[in-house]
């Protein structure tokens, strides 16, 4: 049987010291694991991509974000089960350490813009290494790629808000249930439950969208000289705050994540539970400390 609420954010408490007290104790350590987290996720970025390349609109709307998430799916299972860090589930896990007077509000602030730190440099170094492999300069490639970062960053601040929120309020959940879950089995469905749903369901995940934005950047001089005959007017990406910019995609998305993540999960999930079951647990309880 699969832990109860109460037992769950008991154990998502204990989850969020032992990560704090590694960002205290060995802050490299900490954000190492942010680093290979970030990469993880851009294996789900990539595999997404080449899945997903080539497949015709008119086959089945949605066909080819259904592709894009049962690759993805992956990328968070092999996050929680190595123990790595991923910045939009820590959210979840901060906030509930800090009902349950693991962490401040500081310390919480502080793991979150190192985890982002480590997230953004895996995911980026990963996603350069992608760029320069000739695989992913081939036509399909190039314009799937170019695709997916003009419709990321086309789209207005309060449309990428909105859907970040939605973002984590799914993967978040999965990542809450990861830990209730007792068997491997139940803790494989949960955690590929999260990233399938926000990737087929069209959503925004900060760190997942350095990888499906950085790509097409990367490679843009490739794309733009193998379309400029086909192409009147193609979309020019670029890195900056503007629409079409790496930046105003990553800032709302960083924004409404950090939203779904903690309020719509972390705090939903610890109100529900019941103070007293709490207080009963801890009673009896002698280890404070969870490894994923």
């Amino acid at each position: 049987m699969p832990a109860s609420v109460d037992e769950m954010v008991v154990r998502v408490a204990d989850v969020c010291s032992y990560k704090w007290d590694m960002l205290k104790t060995r802050p490299l350590a900490f954000f190492l694991s942010a680093f290979a987290g970030g990469a993880f996720v851009s294996f789900g970025a990539m595999l997404a991509l080449s899945v997903s390349a080539g497949v015709p609109e008119n086959l089945a709307p949605g066909v080819a974000n259904l592709l894009m998430g049962l690759v993805f799916m992956f990328s968070l299972v092999i996050i929680m089960f190595s123990g790595m860090t991923l910045v939009t589930a820590d959210m979840a896990y901060g906030v509930i350490g800090i009902f349950h007077r693991r962490i401040g509000w500081g310390r919480f602030l502080w793991g979150i813009i190192l985890g982002y730190a480590g997230n953004f440099a895996g995911s980026m170094f990963f996603l350069w290494l992608l760029s320069k492999g000739g695989g992913y300069q081939a036509m399909p490639w190039l314009v799937r790629a170019h695709a997916i970062g003009a419709a990321k960053t086309g789209e207005t601040a309060m449309q990428i808000f909105v859907m970040a929120v939605i973002c984590t309020w799914t993967l978040q959940t999965a990542a809450l249930l990861f830990v209730k879950a007792n068997d491997d089995v139940s803790k494989v469905l949960m955690a590929a439950y999260g990233p399938l749903a926000f990737v087929a369901g069209m959503t925004e995940h900060c760190i997942a969208n350095i990888g499906f934005l950085a790509v097409p950047l990367f490679q843009q001089e490739t794309y733009l000289k193998a379309v400029e005959k086909i192409v009147a007017d193609p979309v020019i990406l670029h890195w900056g705050f503007g629409q079409y910019g790496w930046a105003h995609n990553q800032i709302y998305t960083v924004l409404g994540n950090f939203i779904g993540g903690i309020l719509f999960v972390g705090v939903i999930f610890q109100l529900v539970s019941n103070p007293d079951g709490v207080k009963n647990i801890y009673k009896s309880k002698k280890d404070f400390f969870m490894k994923l």
